[in-house]
């Protein structure tokens, strides 16, 4: 696909009044870890590298690759090309999705939420330069324009890479809110947020990752005034993320087409399909 053709739809979203998915053609490269570096006690931020990247495109904070595995059998399958997407067949390859941090042209940087026992993770705390993965992606993403009058993000670590972005790009003008729920204070990173976006960092406390809610009491504090146009993006455990669903609907009265809830993980499932 020529990118004129989604690069007008970009443009099209971003000079309307509303947020809006827009794909991309799926691609498929192979990488190379070029270095790795931590990012707050939480986080590992994995640099990738190579002639596959040439064909990679990004263009919007809340885009998503699949880093893809060897199957338990040890064989890595991959994805087929299918014209402008990727056919997964079956057996399905092993895969997990990862926002998309930084691209430049030349290199990609992913955030890895680091936990044991989780393949990914573990995968990227052995990654050493040289090592060799491919990723899938991302399918598109969703535009929102940057004039709504408040900005309002919130997620635990797995979301904090996604938010880190999402401030860098709103424009300097902006305001709003970001919450961050973290589970000790070392797990705060340095965040370039526009100066009128408060940036609060919430203890979870000693509930596990995935339960209690500390996040949803922080965001509950929000209040929008009559009138306020207000865009919402919020990711974490997806359990978690039910009652700030109907918070953000009915009290905080934003409209679906001005909000994003997604789960990107759920306690005790591998690969969570993310639900939006």
């Amino acid at each position: 696909m020529d990118r004129s053709a989604y690069a007008e739809r970009i443009a099209e979203v971003l000079a309307g009044t509303h947020g809006a998915k827009v794909g991309y053609p799926i691609g498929l490269c192979e990488v190379e870890v070029l270095r790795s570096v931590a990012v707050g006690s939480g986080l590992l931020r994995v640099t990738f590298g190579g002639p596959d990247l040439a064909g990679f495109h990004s263009y919007v904070p809340d885009e998503h690759v699949r880093l893809i595995f060897p199957c338990e059998d040890g064989v890595l399958r991959l994805p087929q090309r299918d014209g402008l997407s990727l056919e997964w067949g079956a057996p399905r390859p092993v895969s997990r999705e990862y926002t998309v941090r930084r691209y430049d042209g030349a290199e990609l940087d992913i955030d890895f939420a680091i936990h044991p026992g989780g393949l990914a993770s573990d995968w990227a705390l052995a990654a050493a330069p040289g090592t060799r993965v491919h990723i899938a992606g991302p399918p598109g993403g969703v535009v929102v324009p940057k004039t709504y009058d408040k900005y309002l993000f919130a997620g635990d670590i797995t979301a904090l890479p996604a938010i880190a972005r999402w401030l860098e790009w709103l424009p300097r003008t902006a305001s709003g809110w970001a919450f961050v729920e973290i589970g000790a204070e070392d797990e705060r990173i340095e965040l370039n947020p526009p100066p009128g976006v408060q940036v609060r960092w919430v203890p979870r406390g000693t509930p596990e990752p995935g339960t209690g809610d500390a996040l949803e009491q922080a965001v509950r504090a929000v209040k929008v005034a009559e009138g306020e146009r207000v865009y919402v993006w919020i990711a974490g455990e997806a359990g978690c993320l039910r009652p700030l669903r109907r918070f953000v609907r009915t009290e905080l009265g934003v409209r679906p087409e001005d909000f994003l809830i997604a789960g990107y993980w759920k306690r005790g499932v591998e690969d969570y399909d993310r639900d939006e």
